[in-house]
């Protein structure tokens, strides 16, 4: 396994570094210090299978920075790793195309955890967004199963994939449809749930199934 580290303080890559060697046997780690390093490293490295980059790095604001990864290397899954645990910054990530968002100040085990969702094919939406959308007075945060009692059994299993965090062009692939009918399906989850956008979905959909 081959994972990116893109971080500009070098005490921070090491302690990252640490954390990476429990994810696999002899993971074989890229650094990259800033926003030009981490596209070099990148095309060099086409067999990367993970990229975890810090969101405010040299070189290009964050969110345009991971915008234009997602653009040139979309096969390849990008997590964030930031100090910031903003809720408008987390949502912003996963929707420029991060596949999860993790705070500096996470344990170890969540990181893990989180990059083994993320390597398994699901998008990681951390604890503290979802409790920042129940701590909030909107619609979309008073979300129960009887939501999307009025969908269709095949928009329920679109809502299920979209749950999981996969694309509309893989939700298609899987259930046999065009992205345009995914896209019309994802419209009545959007409206069934209350929300505005595919992030606000996974996190509502994601409080539907806890305890």
């Amino acid at each position: 396994m081959k994972t990116l580290l893109a971080d500009d303080h070098p005490l921070m890559r090491e302690g990252v570094r640490q954390v990476l060697a429990q994810l696999e046997p002899g993971i074989e780690i890229v650094d990259a210090h800033d926003y030009p390093s981490l596209f070099a490293q990148t095309a060099l490295h086409a067999d990367l299978d993970l990229a975890l980059v810090d969101l405010n790095m040299p070189g290009l604001v964050g969110l345009q920075g991971i915008t234009q990864f997602r653009h040139r290397f979309p096969d390849i899954p990008l997590v964030v790793l930031s100090a910031s645990e903003s809720p408008h910054d987390i949502r912003s990530a996963l929707e420029a195309g991060a596949l999860g968002y993790i705070s500096k100040s996470a344990p170890t085990e969540t990181m893990l955890a989180a990059l083994r969702q993320v390597l398994a094919g699901d998008l990681y939406v951390p604890d503290c967004l979802a409790e920042h959308a129940d701590a909030a007075d909107t619609p979309a945060t008073d979300v129960n199963a009887t939501a999307l009692a009025g969908l269709t059994a095949r928009q329920r299993e679109v809502a299920r994939l979209l749950g999981h965090g996969f694309t509309n062009k893989a939700i298609g692939s899987m259930l046999g449809m065009t992205e345009t009918t995914v896209k019309v399906h994802v419209t009545a989850i959007f409206r069934a749930l209350g929300v505005g956008n595919r992030t606000e979905a996974v996190v509502a959909m994601q409080r539907m199934t806890q305890p």
